[in-house]
């Protein structure tokens, strides 16, 4: 405790004697000031001075120290920070100074005194001197002091070249200036405004446009390249980053535009350049409003919440002020994981989490007996597109019998909207999770027909980061050294970003009808040698020198391209562009229920092939026979 109070004491030492020298300080530029004034009128002679005019200065010395000392008080001039002095410091000094000058006159008037009537202008000049200059030298003799200690790490010191001459840019370059504890230097800047090339910004060149990069990070030894233009869209900003990753700099990069509107641009604030930044078009945005009215006050549950999009679809619920939130999962680790962040960051929000399986029937029942949900989200899947060729059995008692069950169950407690998350791969399936996922769509639309509940499913293609997917796998690679794997390079796929995919769900959900398959627009395909080529890039490597790319072919069930939509599938348009409506495919209600329980019965004897009889249920369902 003596320590702690040791501590506090030495804090406030500081500030007091800091405030105790300004104060000295500027009681000084008083009397200066005052005197100066003199000898300037009097042509800088201080023997025409007449003698009344010495003694009017002094006995006007007191109460000027007194206004100044209580005018300066209310401009806060002695509680700033003057190591980092702006624009706004400077303003409150020449306020305050002009309102010390105008009282010049006032004071004489009530102390019976006379001095020359120039007297206050030359007063008011000197004295914004002496008061400016004073607190704006610690700052000058601050960057004189951080100039001498980068000479000294010049050695290892970090070269940059921001990209962007606005204001945020002028941020990060002040902060990098006044800064001893970043070892950063800012050789040259960057813009494509061409009215500010040949100037400088804050004593540092802009050399020209996105053009120059290459060229800059040459000339100037460049390390890393920040880009600093958070008001510019993906779309933008695409162009220039596929300029910066081919130098072989670190870059980083502003995040948005509300830094600015928050005054709080600084270093800490950039992040690394992602591969979502390459994409080339805007994150998707949906309408929160339409999410709000059908979650809010509604019980939610989410199965296979601890997973990638399970555990994004709690977040954004979480959100939007659910009666109760239900997490149902198999894996624990996850699921606790996403269980702690929800509890930190909405501590009143009313949480369950339940592990179990959806293949359980009794717990399920148990589940939905218990809670009643309103809602439920079924994210609980397999997905992992080879591991699934080698455990047909699972992906169907998991994926189509998981459903089936959380389904039924869904429908016998009166749940008033059941939303399925499906896949691209439902579609002409090569694979058997993907069939497996089309046999689920069909179980949801046979349900729809003959429940109060309103089923639908939501199909995308793939998602970035998600679990399982090639961005964990190439970045893995890269840090081993490569190579980096990819099966062809022709391949090509639809990607999405975790909260884009997620918002568009709960979106879709928003406007169920009943039996609807939701597609989501996922923009234009991506080939995904360039997306290795672009990790790879991102990370300061150059392709095939420091990382190589192995071609390794088609694995089982792989597809060269993806499809959303099949032959007899058309697509109506929803409020939301991104969101289209696949017209339903027809087909044999009793058929299929017969189909499924055979179905069931060969997924649990575990003998012959059930990618026979799956066949039989999807036609389109495409494979090769071992």
């Amino acid at each position: 405790m003596k320590k702690l109070n040791d501590v506090r004491v030495g804090i406030l030492q500081i500030p007091v004697t800091r405030i105790a020298l300004l104060v000295v300080a500027d009681m000084l530029s008083v009397l200066l000031a005052s005197v100066l004034s003199l000898y300037v009128r009097y042509d800088f002679k201080f023997m025409d001075v007449e003698r009344e005019f010495w003694e009017a200065i002094l006995e006007c010395y007191f109460p000027n120290v007194a206004i100044l000392l209580i005018v300066f008080s209310v401009f806060r001039l002695y509680k700033s920070v003057w190591r980092y002095a702006s624009d706004t410091e400077l303003l409150n000094n020449v306020m305050a100074v002009f309102v010390c000058a105008i009282m010049q006159p006032v004071v004489c008037w009530l102390l019976g005194t006379r001095l020359p009537t120039s007297h206050p202008f030359y007063y008011g000049i000197f004295l914004l001197i002496f008061t400016t200059g004073i607190r704006f030298s610690y700052r000058i003799v601050r960057m004189f002091q951080n100039r001498r200690l980068s000479r000294r790490k010049l050695l290892s010191r970090v070269n940059c070249l921001i990209v962007g001459a606005g204001a945020a840019g002028n941020s990060i370059l002040k902060e990098i200036e006044t800064s001893h504890y970043l070892n950063m230097h800012v050789s040259c800047v960057v813009d494509d405004h061409t009215g500010c090339h040949g100037k400088y910004l804050r004593g540092v060149p802009i050399v020209g446009g996105r053009e120059c990069i290459a060229e800059c990070v040459s000339r100037y030894d460049i390390d890393e390249i920040i880009i600093a233009i958070p008001s510019a869209n993906r779309t933008t900003l695409k162009p220039i980053l596929d300029i910066c990753k081919e130098t072989g700099c670190k870059m980083r990069i502003l995040p948005g535009m509300y830094q600015l509107i928050n005054g709080d641009v600084d270093v800490s604030q950039l992040r690394e350049v992602q591969i979502e930044d390459l994409l080339g078009r805007d994150p998707i945005e949906v309408n929160v409003d339409e999410i709000m009215g059908y979650v809010c006050n509604k019980v939610v549950l989410v199965t296979g919440g601890g997973g990638s999009i399970g555990s994004e679809l709690c977040r954004q619920i979480a959100q939007h002020n659910p009666k109760m939130l239900i997490i149902f999962d198999i894996y624990e680790n996850s699921t606790y994981e996403i269980q702690q962040e929800l509890k930190m960051k909405y501590p009143d929000l009313k949480l369950e989490v339940l592990i179990g399986s959806v293949r359980n029937t009794a717990r399920v029942e148990d589940i939905f007996a218990e809670y009643r949900p309103d809602i439920v989200y079924h994210a609980a899947a397999h997905k992992h597109v080879p591991l699934m060729e080698d455990s047909p059995r699972e992906a169907i008692k998991n994926n189509v019998f998981g459903t089936l069950k959380v389904a039924k169950a869904a429908d016998k407690y009166g749940t008033g909207r059941f939303v399925m998350i499906s896949t691209d791969k439902a579609v002409n399936p090569t694979n058997i999770m993907g069939a497996s996922k089309r046999i689920c769509e069909m179980i949801i639309q046979n349900l729809n027909l003959k429940s109060r509940t309103e089923f639908v499913a939501v199909r995308f293609g793939n998602v970035l980061g998600s679990n399982g997917s090639v961005i964990p796998l190439f970045k893995k690679q890269i840090e081993r050294g490569g190579p980096v794997t990819v099966t062809s390079p022709d391949i090509v796929r639809y990607f999405m970003t975790i909260p884009e995919a997620v918002s568009l769900v709960l979106q879709a959900g928003a406007y169920a009808k009943g039996g609807e398959i939701f597609v989501l627009d996922m923009g234009e395909p991506m080939n995904i040698v360039d997306l290795a080529k672009n990790l790879i890039k991102l990370s300061g490597l150059k392709v095939d020198e420091d990382i190589k790319i192995e071609f390794i072919g088609l694995r089982p069930g792989e597809k060269m391209y993806e499809e959303l939509l099949m032959n007899e599938e058309g697509l109506r348009e929803t409020a939301n562009k991104m969101i289209h409506i696949g017209r339903p495919i027809e087909f044999d209600s009793e058929v299929f229920e017969r189909q499924l329980e055979d179905l069931r019965k060969m997924s649990l004897e575990e003998q012959g092939d059930i990618r026979e009889m799956v066949q039989e249920i999807v036609p389109t369902y495409q494979w090769e026979s071992k």
